[in-house]
């Protein structure tokens, strides 16, 4: 069984209070996954969320059948696919947007999106929380791909002739 001790440490729960985690933990699965695993890919129906409790995933989009571009290394602590957490009544069709494989033997912790959403409906507090810290991951990482597109586009032989003109 999945302690709150386990949970605390995942970023986006590490504000929820006791009584929230002990709500949650009936709702979380262990996964236990082996190096050059998929926990999900790019276009597949997102109905589960999930953290990293130990090893590394990496996540990678596809651009054609020939390119796969990495996009981030997710580290323990940290949670991928949150288009799941969209599945149930936001979103019921969500996809996933990226293909996620662990590097390294990896043990994550998965909630189906909508018990989850099912959850947060029940308790608003619970659910504004953790929405304020999901919704900080996603700027960080909207962030963070944004100076990474900006720089690329920069360094195009074209684009930086017509910078330094």
């Amino acid at each position: 069984m999945i302690t709150k001790e386990e949970l605390r440490r995942i970023v986006i729960l590490g504000y929820l209070t006791d009584s929230m985690l002990e709500k949650l933990i009936p709702l979380v699965e262990r996964l236990h996954l082996n190096e050059q695993d998929y926990l999900f890919r790019q276009g597949d129906l997102a109905e589960r969320f999930f953290m990293l409790n130990r090893g590394k995933v990496l996540l990678e989009q596809r651009i054609s059948d020939k390119m796969t571009v990495s996009i981030e290394s997710i580290r323990p602590g940290y949670s991928i696919g949150w288009s799941g957490i969209m599945a149930g009544g936001l979103e019921p069709y969500s996809r996933y947007t990226s293909d996620a494989i662990c590097t390294e033997t990896s043990e994550l912790f998965a909630i189906n999106g909508e018990e989850l959403n099912n959850l947060l409906d029940d308790d608003h507090d619970m659910g504004y929380m953790l929405c304020r810290r999901l919704i900080r991951v996603i700027s960080r990482r909207l962030r963070h791909r944004t100076e990474q597109f900006v720089r690329i586009i920069k360094q195009h032989p074209d684009i930086e002739n017509l910078i330094i003109e």
